[in-house]
């Protein structure tokens, strides 16, 4: 949905990258040339290695990785990566295309890859069948200087084991390495080496394993081994796999103390990114008359800060230029201003210029939108994907559009913004965000923090109805939507490009066809769609006939007309392993008025349902007022995570509001 790119450099270690960079790749790259040649004793060592039985949802085994690190100075690293899959399944042959990626800072050395057959002579690949190409970081407007070396290994069959080689030396903007360890697919034996010069140490700090001494392998050198480690397996609503997967982030201190390109600690990576923005928000002539021109005529500091907020918004185009250093440090603020684009740390730097001309101080935030990708636990690292900001609220400024704030204990309140979100009115921040944990950077140096959660109800779809049956079981009317925070903004980032009528009904088509059998739309109408600070809205005017079912002298009403609450995705017969994370807090009430036909009167109404389990609650009612049904209910999460232990809790929930979701109400003829 958001094009919020933090603009660092985001390329994983592992060279098997996911499936829909690789099916690119695989329409960009050459068609490789397959040519006789052994396969290396490392790769031979594991064909015939005893494997456990796997389950039909495990495409293939990751039998060997070996990492070998050999750091030659605080300009040079050396890295060889040997890796060998045996496929298990179809789809497991995603893994015989390998992808390195390569920038000015990163040279590709060598690259091999070859398959082992079940039955038949190996296949080898070289460097010179390899083919370079640039991601296409679709809607993104990402310029980048980081590209691919792709290697097709040939007939990466079931049965067959594929592997490949390559060694990579790159000049580091930090001294810090990571080793990822864990996929999506079991691995069997995994080795990861570390060669440091004379006089240098480490820090290694571990993630959602338990950490492992390395053996000594010789003069300042060190090898971890792991066997036998567990795939990740999908889960729907889980989080984000780099923060359930295992890491190890190894940190590297140079001979003679700690080099300003080393973090071991959250403090000293923000002390390191405060030294990239020196310089960067210093107002130019032009800038400071762009300030001038939007505060003039603004009586107070609010009012002259919702104008700079709106023009970053809106009139700053998003565009990431990823060059070098440029992936992690932003343009400085008149080449911003200048230029009219901006990626998101970019336009967070020309914020802060413009906050500062009027007297408001603010900070840099990182932070991943990917909520649980870091958390409290999390080791110092680059674990971000997207910039915003934290404002200094300005003593006696109280006004309730400002809800995304935190009492800091040293800086007081502060306000976070994201000023690339031009969906989101400021104020305010969108689901992802909230409870999410971020770096804020001042120039002291950095913190790990906790966003703050905004109420359920600023997350919110008020649906009113008022519809009419008649004795052939039609049902017709107008309903009215209502839509705030997350709810609103999500439809107006999906409409925001579309230009014909018939298309902007689509969102309203799909409500309906989730919840009648069949229906007609004779009015539709949008409120406000380009108005983010105002609620988003859909009224509109439809008929359903064969609504209700006829049964003798019956007819069934379901009260619940519209929209579903109900998700199936729990029930399954296989433990959960993770949490269940939620989008964010929300607050949706429905309320349906029923109009009865004459000749008909209310013989059975379903119970009320009032159900709380304190991550979220729902309650519904049914009532008869003279000739009309009344049904009405309120959804709303409260809070964002469900943890494994109450998996089975939120099953209940959910067969609660299914079954509630599902209930009619009787109607007879009147008595005569």
């Amino acid at each position: 949905m958001m094009k919020n790119k933090f603009s660092y450099n985001p390329l994983p270690q592992r060279p098997v990258i996911s499936w829909l960079l690789r099916v690119a790749f695989l329409s960009l790259a050459a068609p490789y040339a397959a040519a006789g040649g052994d396969a290396p004793s490392w790769m031979h060592a594991q064909a015939n290695a005893a494997l456990p039985s796997y389950d039909d949802k495990t495409d293939a085994v990751l039998l060997y990785s070996e990492t070998d690190v050999t750091v030659v100075s605080t300009d040079k690293i050396r890295t060889t990566v040997r890796e060998a899959y045996k496929i298990l399944r179809p789809d497991g042959r995603r893994y015989g295309t390998v992808a390195v990626y390569f920038n000015p800072q990163r040279k590709v050395k060598s690259l091999h890859g070859w398959c082992i057959p079940a039955q038949g002579k190996d296949y080898e690949i070289k460097d010179k069948d390899a083919t370079e190409v640039s991601p296409n970081f679709e809607g993104a407007e990402l310029i980048s200087d980081v590209k691919y070396r792709v290697l097709h290994i040939p007939a990466p069959d079931p049965g067959n084991i594929v592997g490949y080689e390559y060694e990579v030396e790159e000049q580091p903007f930090f001294l810090q390495n990571e080793w990822r360890f864990q996929e999506i697919d079991p691995v069997r034996e995994s080795h990861y080496s570390l060669q440091l010069p004379a006089g240098w140490e480490f820090k290694a700090s571990w993630l959602n394993h338990a950490e492992v001494k390395p053996a000594e392998t010789g003069s300042n050198s060190w090898k971890w081994t792991l066997t036998d480690v567990n795939a990740i397996r999908h889960e729907p609503e889980m989080p984000p796999f780099s923060g359930v997967a295992g890491l190890m982030v190894v940190t590297l201190f140079p001979a003679g103390g700690r080099s300003p390109m080393g973090f071991a600690t959250w403090d000293d990576m923000g002390k390191w990114y405060s030294g990239l923005l020196a310089g960067r928000m210093e107002a130019s002539p032009e800038l400071k008359q762009q300030v001038a021109a939007l505060t003039a005529g603004k009586d107070s500091q609010l009012a002259k800060t919702q104008a700079i907020m709106r023009f970053v918004q809106h009139d700053i185009r998003y565009v990431a230029i990823e060059l070098g250093i440029g992936g992690w440090q932003p343009h400085p603020a008149p080449e911003v201003f200048a230029h009219r684009y901006g990626d998101c740390k970019d336009k967070a730097t020309l914020t802060r210029a413009m906050l500062h001309e009027i007297g408001i101080e603010s900070y840099h935030v990182v932070i991943n939108t990917e909520r649980g990708a870091v958390t409290a636990e999390t080791p110092a690292h680059h674990g971000f994907n997207h910039a915003i900001l934290a404002i200094k609220v300005p003593d006696g400024l109280n006004d309730p559009s400002l809800v995304a704030i935190l009492q800091h204990p040293k800086l007081g309140r502060i306000l976070f913004f994201d000023p690339t979100d031009e969906m989101t009115p400021f104020g305010q921040i969108r689901g992802e965000l909230q409870d999410n944990y971020a770096l804020l950077v001042t120039p002291d140096g950095g913190e790990l923090i906790a966003l703050p959660q905004q109420p359920p109800a600023m997350n919110s779809i008020e649906r009113t109805a008022k519809l009419t049956l008649d004795d052939t079981g039609t049902l017709k009317g107008d309903v009215k939507e209502v839509r705030l925070g997350q709810r609103a903004s999500s439809e107006r980032w999906a409409l925001r490009a579309v230009t014909k009528d018939v298309d902007r009904i689509k969102p309203i088509e799909t409500l309906l066809s989730s919840s009648l059998s069949s229906f007609q739309i004779t009015h539709a109408s949008i409120v406000n769609l380009n108005t983010p600070d105002q609620p988003f809205g859909f009224n509109y005017t439809f008929e359903s006939p064969a609504y209700a079912k006829n049964a003798s002298r019956l007819m069934l009403v379901r009260p619940r007309v519209l929209g579903k609450k109900a998700y199936g995705f729990l029930e399954t017969k296989e433990p959960r392993k993770f949490p269940i994370e939620f989008e964010g807090p929300a607050r949706d009430t429905d309320t349906f008025e029923i109009t009865i036909p004459a000749g008909y009167e209310v013989d059975d109404v379903p119970p009320p349902v009032d159900a709380d389990y304190g991550f979220a609650s729902y309650h519904s009612k049914t009532e008869v007022k003279g000739n009309v049904i009344d049904y009405t209910r309120t959804f709303e999460v409260k809070e964002l995570s469900v943890p494994v232990s109450r998996a089975e809790e939120l099953r209940k929930f959910y067969r609660i509001i299914a079954s509630d979701e599902r209930n009619t109400v009787v109607l007879k003829t009147a008595a005569k």
